[in-house]
């Protein structure tokens, strides 16, 4: 896959894995994010090498960070979006967004999804727009698997 490095008012914009500081964004969305709380390591780890992932660097921390789950011709799931918020307000996810939407690849994705809380107009800049058919979207919910001991994975 295309790595993507732009250098942004001072933060790294990369697709470069190698780059990146999974620590980092382990510990957001462990202990912040509303959606992955509780998330163990492996887990998460998981989800990592699994996922075309773009994130913002910034004096060697990670700053900011999406994934997209993906088969790579058809179909992505963009997830775990987030920037810290002392470094929010500042473009870094406009311009995330941007790179990620702007390689090829994803060009040619049939469908991308995601669910968002209170960014709906991030995501329209990119796009996004409300399911024609929300009536055909299902899901299976499981929003306290990590924190909960009696259904933990």
């Amino acid at each position: 896959m295309q790595i993507v490095n732009t250098e942004f008012n001072g933060y790294l914009i990369t697709t470069d894995k190698a780059l990146m500081h999974p620590a980092d964004v382990f510990k957001w969305l462990s202990e912040v994010s509303y959606w992955s709380k509780y998330i163990p390591w492996e887990i998460f780890m998981g989800t990592f090498d699994n996922s075309f992932c773009i994130g913002a660097i910034k004096d060697g921390q990670q700053v900011a960070f999406a994934r997209l789950i993906t088969d790579y011709h058809s179909f992505g799931y963009l997830a775990d979006v987030y920037v810290l918020e002392e470094h929010r307000g500042k473009g870094i996810s406009k311009i995330m967004m941007e790179e990620l939407f702007g390689l090829e690849w994803v060009k040619c994705l049939r469908r991308i999804m995601l669910a968002t809380k209170d960014a709906h107009d991030l995501y329209r800049k990119v796009g996004f727009k409300n399911s024609n058919f929300p009536e055909r979207i299902m899901e299976i919910a499981r929003p306290n698997i990590y924190g909960d001991n009696e259904t933990r994975c």
